[in-house]
């Protein structure tokens, strides 16, 4: 993009240029005042009065434009009265006309080759506004002119250069001007540090943004803030929790709203519901009142962290809710199987005169197939395209697959994909796919997954479902024929995991794991419930371990599924009665269901667990599904 940029890398200048020890601590360009004051003249003759007077009413008439129009204006009685030779006018009418909401960077352009040598202000003025402007390539071409024209840029140039590369993004020259940096011995100025992170950050550099983070000896809030943000661009939600206890720990800084709502945002993946109300706490503490956004984040928090009535709670005390808020709490009832909750909340928002979008009815669709609402369902599609004149796009087809697939309808969820008005997409023939290995019907299942397979997506999960189906049905030929065109594919399964939240941190199981530290007592745990359920009635599911292997190695690979291991570990580290909350990456399978329930009754327990796209809250030996997921 940019041909003149000198090629001096990071790597290339960590062993060039070392770190200096003198610390450059300078304002952003945001507050580079300083040189929009005129030099104070050491004469006090009558006529640097009379000029320093001219040049504050040059200033004042500036400040008082509000369009281009008088902006242009005061442009040419500046160049009337003679005094646009003046740096200090010159610099505020490009700065004004730069930088205003109003203003025309065409327009700046012409003021700026108007000007005799321009310095580093009027240049980092122009790559301020072509920022501002949303116009990144600009910014940077900007900066090549100004080295080309000799002119050395400052601490103030790169902040908004360097947001000009994390918008692109453009890595390679960030890295150059990276470079630049180490070689004008700039590389410890807070700003440039700052804006550094937030660079690599966005351009999915994460080591590189870490790095920078580590050298810092004085780090700021921004430089948290920055970090945290980073991480949750590439969904790295578990570290992003870790840099926040981290931070908290430090006990320097107050946490702002973007780091709060960020933090939501990784409790609400996690299904870290403890860490999710501290942040709502410091919120409240921190903020006058909470704006209809960070309400909206609230809301989806607490229900995808299983807390649904207070998710509802806060929806229904929102003074000012608006379609998103209705979308949030629609899909999070979906979430919960409360289908027939999600249809009232949807009848409410259009008695408030929202207009339905594609988002919503997918949202209040699924709630009806996770609830089993099927004539529901049926009537809602036929609402969005009668009586909404929305064209159904391929998403809503595909909840009304999945609604007929759930209910063991799959041969009218194939009649729905063969007479599509658009050719069905992979999640379509996942949906039948999975749907016909719950209802073991092996053959339509074989016609999804040719389909599916077809696609040539190499998506492991997809060959772990047909081999599963084969499984089940003892086709032992079929899942060694499957499981080595997955090798021969180079795929690797991706392992069950949990998380499970205690005293405000969150730990990761895997099944099958014996690496932890608390391993023993976590297995000594587990040979209690065991027998715990042996003694109301439990048999171990072992038509659920899908391989060839002995009865007796079945029933030990079951014991130690993720789910088993992480409730086991929240029983030894939690008082009693205390709620257990499970978070897991793939579908519960039949065999943790039954044990779940037994457990919430013989440990009294609550446990809630969500299963990928639905929630199960087990209490007393019943969940919340009715067995029906």
């Amino acid at each position: 993009m940019v041909q003149s940029l000198a090629v001096f890398t990071y790597e290339m200048v960590l062993t060039q240029y070392p770190l200096h020890g003198d610390r450059m601590i300078r304002t952003s360009v945001l507050h580079q005042t300083h040189l929009l004051v005129p030099k104070e003249d050491r004469l006090n003759s009558p006529e640097s009065v009379s000029f320093r007077l001219r040049e504050q009413e040059c200033v004042s008439l500036i400040k008082q434009c509000k369009n281009m129009e008088e902006f242009k204006q005061t442009h040419c009685q500046i160049l009337k009265w003679g005094m646009f030779w003046s740096s200090f006018c010159a610099s505020n009418l490009l700065a004004t006309c730069a930088l205003a909401d109003w203003g025309s960077m065409d327009y700046a352009y012409s003021i700026l080759e108007e000007i005799d040598e321009p310095g580093s202000f009027q240049f980092n003025t122009m790559i301020r506004g072509h920022v501002q402007d949303m116009n990144p390539e600009e910014a940077i071409l900007m900066y090549n002119q100004m080295l080309d024209m000799g002119t050395e840029p400052d601490g103030y140039t790169y902040p908004s250069l360097l947001k000009a590369c994390a918008r692109l993004p453009a890595l390679e020259e960030g890295m150059q001007i990276h470079g630049h940096i180490f070689k004008l011995g700039i590389e410890e100025d807070v700003f440039v540090q700052n804006s550094l992170i937030n660079m690599y950050g966005k351009c999915k550099e994460i080591r590189r943004a870490g790095a920078v983070f580590e050298q810092m000896d004085q780090k700021t809030i921004s430089s948290w803030s920055a970090l945290i943000a980073a991480h949750a661009s590439m969904g790295m939600w578990y570290e992003c929790l870790g840099l926040f206890g981290a931070m908290s720990s430090e006990r320097c800084w107050r946490a702002e709203e973007s780091i709060l709502v960020t933090v939501l945002s990784a409790c609400t993946h996690l299904g870290a519901l403890d860490l999710g109300r501290c942040a709502h706490g410091s919120l409240l503490r921190n903020m006058s009142g909470l704006n209809v956004i960070v309400e909206t984040s609230l809301v989806d928090m607490y229900v995808k962290c299983g807390s649904l009535e207070k998710g509802l709670c806060l929806f229904q005390r929102m003074a000012n809710k608006n379609q998103l808020s209705y979308t949030v709490m629609i899909s999070g009832l979906a979430l919960h199987g409360q289908g027939q909750e999600a249809i009232r909340i949807f009848d409410e928002m259009l008695g408030e005169g929202f207009e339905p979008d594609d988002v919503v009815y997918i949202g209040v669709l699924s709630a009806c197939s996770r609830a089993g609402l099927v004539e529901e369902g049926v009537q809602l599609f036929d609402r969005m395209r009668l009586e909404h004149k929305m064209e159904p796009r391929i998403q809503h087809y595909g909840c009304l697959v999945d609604l007929r697939g759930r209910a063991g309808m799959v041969d009218e969820a194939f009649e729905i994909i063969k007479n599509m008005p658009m050719k069905p997409n992979d999640v379509l023939w996942r949906s039948l796919l999975g749907a016909c290995k719950v209802h073991q019907n092996v053959q339509l299942g074989e016609i999804a997954a040719k389909n599916l397979l077809q696609l040539n997506l190499d998506n492991s999960s997809d060959y772990i479902v047909l081999s599963n189906m084969y499984a089940q049905a003892q086709r032992w030929q079929d899942v060694a024929r499957t499981r080595t065109e997955m090798v021969r594919r180079r795929l690797t399964q991706t392992p069950g995991f949990s998380f499970v939240e205690v005293k405000r941190k969150v730990y990761k199981f895997v099944s099958q794991d014996m690496l932890r530290p608390q391993c023993d007592s976590v297995y000594e745990m587990l040979y209690q419930m065991e027998w715990q359920l042996k003694f109301e009635g439990y048999s171990p599911d072992t038509s659920q371990v899908l391989l060839d292997v002995k009865e007796e190695e079945k029933r030990e690979r079951l014991s130690r599924h993720s789910q088993k291991l992480a409730i086991a570990f929240a029983l030894i580290h939690t008082s009693q009665g205390f709620p257990i909350r499970i978070v897991r990456n793939t579908r519960m399978c039949s065999d943790c269901h039954t044990c779940t329930k037994l457990i919430s009754m013989i440990y009294e327990r609550t446990i809630s667990v969500r299963d990928r796209n639905q929630f199960h809250h087990f209490k007393d030996g019943t969940c919340s599904c009715r067995d029906y997921w």
